[in-house]
């Protein structure tokens, strides 16, 4: 049974030494006190467990370190496994909350009985003083809008499990989390989304232009093997999410 007012935070980390302090301090600040932090290592090689030490006298947080090698998806499952909220929400260990964040979600979702809920986002570099964009967000969105429009960012993400129930994230390799989006808006209707920047996404040099490319193969596959999207359906939802990608560079 979920403790029905706890958010469970799954964060998910690999060679995250210089920025996972930040991440962690992100969570910590929240307005929104009644949280859980679950940090997965998925076995890191460099002195990212040592960075988390400290922080594991907050009795809130729990920290696994995986044996092997397994990938984010999968240990962001790991991580739902051992969590114990009703809530559960997503932050990657480079990634940044601004401190209303959960505060303001919860009280979406429970305003709108909403099985989803997300916000705007903007993306830095090296410091949240010199942001590079805001991505915005649309106000509610369906099955059939998130097929052609993957706006919902994981960051932004609070789920309700006693909605969805229990749900995992498929192992392939990129757009993991919005398959599970698909899944649990097929399954349980609309979104809600606050158009305002709630978190904070980094973005290194190489991923600002080097993998275009490879997100559209990945999203591709996404559509064809997690959707079983026909040809002809998944060249439809396939068109329209390259519009919207190359709006949201804008």
């Amino acid at each position: 049974m979920y403790d029905k007012k706890q958010v469970s935070v799954i964060m998910p980390c690999y060679n995250a030494e210089e920025v996972i302090g930040k991440s962690i301090e992100s969570v910590l600040a929240q307005t929104y006190e009644d949280l859980q932090l679950i940090i997965v290592d998925d076995c890191s090689t460099d002195q990212t467990a040592a960075k988390v030490l400290p922080y594991l006298q907050d009795e809130r947080i729990l920290f696994i370190q995986l044996p092997q090698n397994a990938g984010v998806a999968q240990a962001r499952n790991v991580g739902m496994q051992h969590s114990l909220g009703r809530f559960i929400a997503f932050l990657d260990s480079d990634d940044l909350w601004m401190t209303e964040k959960l505060t303001r979600q919860v009280e979406l979702m429970q305003k709108n009985d909403a099985p989803l809920v997300y916000s705007a986002y903007q993306t830095f570099q090296e410091t949240t003083d010199k942001t590079l964009k805001t991505i915005q967000v649309p106000e509610t969105i369906d099955y059939q809008g998130l097929l052609r429009n993957t706006i919902i960012g994981c960051l932004t993400v609070l789920v309700d499990r006693a909605k969805t129930g229990d749900f995992t994230m498929p192992n392939i390799p990129g757009g993991e989390d919005t398959a599970t989006w698909l899944h649990i808006l097929k399954e349980n209707g609309v979104a809600y989304g606050i158009n305002q920047p709630l978190a904070y996404y980094r973005v290194s040099g190489s991923s600002l232009s080097g993998n275009k490319w490879k997100m559209a193969q990945r999203t591709w596959k996404m559509y064809r093997e997690t959707q079983n999207l026909s040809f002809v359906e998944t060249c439809l939802c396939f068109s329209s999410y390259v519009k919207n990608a190359i709006k949201k560079r804008i």
